[in-house]
């Protein structure tokens, strides 16, 4: 029992320490958004939207940490990245030319 105690601590640090970077982001663009997406055995990934377009993203351990982070931080979720919360995003020319740079081989 006190192994799953330990385990539900740690669990729950690592929630409040994403949380807290995520309000950070919030608090640099303005507000934002995000949306949590299951990675696999590597966990979810935060993909967070701000206000002002710029975007960025966290990997949690499990799903259920991300859920917990997002829950803390106040953010809004959205189930999917998609429609009118994609269209936010407001990328540069890294992105452009890194994207088209993969998709050539680079």
């Amino acid at each position: 029992m006190a192994d799953t105690q330990q385990v539900d601590a740690k669990a729950e640090r690592k929630a409040a320490k994403l949380a807290q970077r995520i309000q950070a982001f919030s608090k640099a663009h303005g507000g934002a958004e995000g949306q949590v997406a299951y990675i696999g055995e590597r966990g979810a990934r935060i993909v967070l939207v701000g206000e002002d377009g710029a975007w960025g993203d966290l990997v949690a351990p499990t799903y259920e940490i991300a859920g917990k982070a997002v829950e803390q931080s106040g953010i809004t979720a959205h189930d999917s990245f998609d429609g009118e919360f994609a269209a936010k995003v407001r990328t540069s020319a890294y992105e452009w030319k890194r994207m088209a740079g993969i998709q050539v081989g680079g």
